[in-house]
């Protein structure tokens, strides 16, 4: 299954990075894009991609979905995304190339099913990426599974950081709690925000601490 999505070039014309924005439930690669016009100040040297997720949302008539969401089945998110990882990971791998850039040049920013994603593909690239930006989602684990087999399946510990809304009723900012405490029992290093007032979205300041966080470790990869 082929991806594909909006595309901004480096600014500088010099393309030293490479950020993957990963969509919410209902929305397609056009939601976020936007966003790599903001950072492009802060990260010149980085090209921005925002790829449709695969699959046309089943709770909305022109979205995109990376797995679907009945919420019957307690383990769907687990299964969705080890469903979507291999074509999220081929994208990315392709990506890569096409820029003819290094694996570690790589970040991924999600939001709310794309952070799912963006954690659950990033901490098992055979290569970290320089960074991860999580807003608004949560880090999917198996129900009732086995915490050492989990922890093995880690591959890659980049730095994470996670941005929340206080007043998110989608997904509580009670998951951002518990994110953080199990990427650190798996010795991911990991920062988070919480944006006061904010429900299920991102705010300015939200967008301020996750480019000044690319920049920090995208920068240090040139």
């Amino acid at each position: 299954m082929q991806l594909d999505g909006p595309r901004l070039e480096a600014k500088s014309g010099t393309t030293r990075q490479l950020v993957v924005f990963l969509h919410g439930y209902g929305a397609d690669g056009n939601d976020l894009i936007d966003i790599g016009g903001v950072w492009q100040s802060l990260l010149p040297d980085a090209a921005f991609v925002s790829p449709h997720a695969p699959r046309p949302c089943g709770q909305a008539p022109v979205g995109r979905e990376w797995f679907p969401l009945t919420f019957r089945d307690p383990n769907e998110r687990w299964t969705g995304v080890n469903a979507a990882a291999p074509a999220l990971n081929g994208f990315l791998d392709a990506e890569l190339e096409r820029l003819e850039l290094p694996p570690e040049a790589l970040a991924l920013v999600g939001f709310s099913q794309g952070t799912m994603m963006s954690l659950h593909v990033g901490l098992r690239r055979p290569v970290a990426p320089s960074a991860i930006v999580g807003y608004s989602g949560m880090l999917v684990l198996p129900e009732d599974g086995d915490p050492d087999a989990f922890a093995a399946e880690i591959k890659s510990r980049p730095p994470v950081l996670l941005v929340h809304g206080d007043q998110d009723q989608l997904i509580p900012v009670q998951a951002l709690m518990h994110a953080a405490q199990a990427l650190a029992t798996l010795e991911v290093p990991t920062q988070w925000h919480i944006s006061p007032g904010i429900g299920h979205g991102i705010d300015q300041e939200g967008l301020r601490h996750g480019g000044e966080f690319l920049a920090r470790h995208l920068t240090a990869r040139k």
